[in-house]
């Protein structure tokens, strides 16, 4: 029996390991065609639109775009491999070192836009379960609909006017103030936390007021996904015979509620959460470029609108690692949380 048991686990791991290998694959495949189709020459994002015929050749051979695709796609991959995307044509750096630079800034607003969502969006699903039809019901309704269908650049440009000009309860765009950046040394990249590691509260402050505005943006349509997903997933646990058991020995509601059926709904919602959680790191580029957010999404932008082929792959590559990684990431927990899924 142990023997079998270990063999299964051992084939269900090799399956997820094949499965990840052949998504990030399929992922690089994706990009490296993009940057082919793209209607960009990155020979002449190199040496301009000026450059003598003969230097262009060279740019081209150097570059390897005189070689068959296939052999490209075989280079493109090495290279990504030893973590090299190339160098940016915007910012003269590699690509790596920009990513890393940019990814805490995104990976800081993604997170407590999470949380969040986290924190309003199940308190706010189970309460309109467990009073379908009535007003918390329609509360959560209109939430999740709300947070659905208002455009993000238009709710963030709306909260810089209200909140930011005409308030002033909050710090306008960027990361934190031009005076309090010489202040704090980058040591993990996320601002708040160097801010405390280094003892600079007034900056730490300072860099919570810039954080406020565009997180609760974020957090608006986190919470309306999580809230909308809790609220299906306790109807349905709500539903089953053990909560009919429960409530004939006497349990109190709230201990069936939050004891039992939440309980029962914390698998699926680790996967809920999870997917909210990517989305906002690579679906952040509206809200980034709005707040002038020295992020992953608006450097992505950025390069975009600039041609700058080498820093959209890397990026789109990264965002793509993201996912693969919280989706096993929500599996494992899946598998602590639940012995079925085990």
């Amino acid at each position: 029996m142990m023997a079998s048991s270990w063999a299964r686990a051992a084939r269900m791991t090799l399956r997820e390991l094949v499965t990840i290998f052949v998504t990030i694959l399929g992922l690089l495949a994706v990009t490296f065609l993009i940057a082919r189709v793209m209607p960009v020459d990155p020979v002449l994002a190199v040496v301009g639109d000026n450059a003598r015929p003969d230097v262009y050749e060279k740019a081209r051979q150097e570059l390897g775009l005189d070689k068959p695709l296939i052999v490209q796609f075989w280079i493109y991959l090495t290279k990504v491999a030893q973590g090299d995307f190339g160098k940016s044509i915007l910012t003269s750096n590699p690509v790596v070192a920009d990513i890393k630079r940019v990814f805490p800034a995104t990976l800081e607003l993604a997170t407590l836009g999470t949380l969040i969502g986290i924190c309003l969006g199940i308190p706010l699903g189970v309460l309109a379960a467990t009073k379908q039809g009535r007003w918390p019901d329609q509360i959560a309704r209109f939430v999740g609909l709300f947070g659905y269908s208002i455009p993000v650049f238009w709710l963030g440009l709306m909260g810089l006017l209200l909140f930011y000009a005409k308030l002033g309860w909050v710090s306008g765009p960027g990361r934190i103030d031009v005076s309090y950046q010489d202040f704090v040394q980058p040591i993990t990249g996320v601002l708040l936390l160097d801010c405390a590691l280094q003892g600079e509260w007034d900056a730490f402050r300072n860099a919570v007021s810039h954080l406020v505005l565009p997180s609760a943006v974020l957090g608006l349509f986190s919470t309306a996904y999580i809230s909308r997903m809790t609220r299906s997933f306790m109807i349905n646990e709500l539903q089953q015979h053990y909560v009919i058991t429960a409530r004939v020995k006497g349990l109190s509601e709230g201990r069936v509620v939050w004891g039992h059926a939440l309980r029962n709904a914390v698998v699926p919602l680790l996967t809920v959460i999870a997917l909210s959680y990517a989305n906002l790191l690579e679906g952040s580029v509206l809200t980034e470029t709005v707040f002038a957010w020295p992020g992953l999404g608006r450097y992505i932008t950025n390069s975009l609108l600039n041609a700058d082929m080498n820093a959209v792959l890397g990026g789109t590559v990264v965002v793509g690692l993201v996912f693969v990684g919280i989706n096993l990431l929500s599996d494992v927990l899946a598998r602590i949380f639940d012995p079925r899924a085990r």
